[in-house]
């Protein structure tokens, strides 16, 4: 019998850093055997501003979730977001010297990584490139892999983020005695862990709603076709209340959680939350109505956003599985009604429930943990690929295996560096693992490696 094969994601948030460990069952769910969650001051609005404090809180939800599960964590998935995330559609095509040899891996492979050579602004950096679609020979649609031909086209999304961005959670993972395995766009990963294959070929776009953003995706035939950040989540909403009722951020965060609406008409002027005074100030009565009409302008506000992301790929793409809400500030009541009416589309809120096995807990059951569990799952899926196609062969030694997650849709391919595949070799064991190419330059390489 094999030893079991852990994986760990690290979701770092601008409310919350959240490590989860999970193994995949023999019945396909995935059963956490530990997680930590810790408070992020660090981070704002997705990006990491506060090195110290990151590796500080990063490090107490590793020990937290290492001692639930009895794992050595040494190497971790991590989540990216951030209002500098952006994303666009690019082609690439690969004409075959000999069209009568089928088509490998090593070519889809070749095709995907010239899309790291296209141009990018100055500061930013291609970190992820997703295949969409594949054409051989004009033909639109097809599983090229074995097939004959001359030319191979690929339609892909090619993600992009600032360098120094990506720099600063690198360097927040390596302080914290961790390796990195690779970087996964945090809506990508939420939707791993709530949307349903059958959303994904309808037409879907998952909204994670954030402490510091809120996250889309959008799906249509099993594709994913557009990826945005809005730099607005539940953060702004608490501002919002604190400058509004003229009360402290403590009591704003605790009142909207506890009492927030996205819809006022829902509430009653009857109905009143009493804060406490500050130093033997008088306490303030504040309306549920009130408090609703506050949340209900910046929710507007943020889904008029959506809207328009949205709208990019719906005017030519019917969105029939409407929006999927998962993410902390998914939970506010009635959001959903509010969402339905701003977007015109249908909504559902998304619990990462469905690949979990039955014994988990339901804190971890909540929208609130959706990217972290979708870092495990998009982690199981990339190392099941490796074995499938040969690459992780010989590796099931040692309690610990974190593994790269590459895309949504499941390809993965071999990081090549001068025709060599870069490994890692972990103290628990021979770990043969491949590291997705975030930089290219290579005084940035040097620039990470020699801290």
């Amino acid at each position: 019998m094999s030893d079991p094969v852990y994986i760990v994601g690290l979701d770092i948030g601008t409310t919350k850093i959240a490590c989860i460990v999970g193994e995949k069952m023999p019945n396909g769910k995935i059963e956490i055997r530990g997680y930590g969650k810790t408070e992020s001051t660090g981070v704002k609005r997705g990006m990491v501003f506060n090195i110290e404090e990151t590796v500080d809180a990063i490090k107490r939800a590793v020990a937290e979730a290492s001692e639930q599960s009895k794992v050595e964590i040494k190497s971790v998935n991590v989540g990216i977001a951030g209002h500098h995330i952006k994303s666009l559609q690019h082609r690439g095509v690969l004409i075959r010297e000999n069209a009568d040899v089928e088509i490998s891996d090593q070519e889809l492979d070749k095709l995907r990584q010239d899309m790291y050579k296209i141009g990018v602004s100055p500061g930013e950096e291609i970190i992820n490139v997703i295949p969409q679609e594949y054409i051989v020979d004009g033909e639109v649609g097809v599983r090229p892999k074995g097939m004959v031909g001359n030319k191979i086209e690929a339609n892909f999304h090619v993600i992009i983020g600032q360098t120094s961005a990506v720099k600063n959670i690198i360097k927040c993972i390596e302080h914290a005695g961790l390796e990195m395995e690779n970087m996964i766009l945090e809506p990508i990963a939420s939707a791993a862990a709530v949307l349903g294959e059958d959303e994904k070929e309808a037409g879907v776009a998952i909204v994670d709603i954030g402490g510091g953003t809120t996250d889309i995706a959008v799906f249509y035939d099993s594709i994913i076709y557009h990826t945005a950040v809005i730099p607005f989540g539940g953060n702004i909403i608490t501002e919002d209340i604190r400058q509004g009722c003229s009360i402290i951020k403590k009591h704003a965060e605790e009142i909207k959680v506890k009492f927030g609406s996205a819809v006022a008409s829902e509430n009653s002027e009857d109905e009143v939350v009493s804060i406490p005074g500050i130093r033997g100030r008088e306490p303030k009565e504040i309306s549920f109505k009130n408090l609703a009409n506050i949340i209900q302008a910046r929710l507007e506000e943020i889904f008029d956003l959506v809207n328009f992301e949205i709208q990019k790929v719906n005017s030519e793409h019917k969105l029939i599985a409407g929006i999927v809400l998962t993410g902390g500030g998914a939970m506010m009541k009635h959001i959903r009604q509010l969402a339905e009416f701003k977007t015109g589309l249908e909504v559902r809120l998304g619990y990462p429930n469905e690949y979990l096995a039955n014994e988990t807990s339901e804190d971890l059951a909540s929208p609130l943990y959706s990217t972290g569990i979708g870092l495990v799952i998009e982690g199981i899926a990339k190392y099941e690929n490796d074995l499938r196609r040969g690459k992780s062969e010989g590796i099931a030694n040692g309690p610990v295996k974190s593994v790269v997650a590459d895309t949504a849709n499941n390809v993965n391919v071999e990081d090549e560096e001068e025709g060599e595949t870069r490994t890692s070799n972990f103290s628990l064991g021979s770990i043969i693992t491949t590291i997705s190419k975030i930089f290219k330059s290579e005084n940035l390489d040097k620039d990470i490696t020699d801290k």
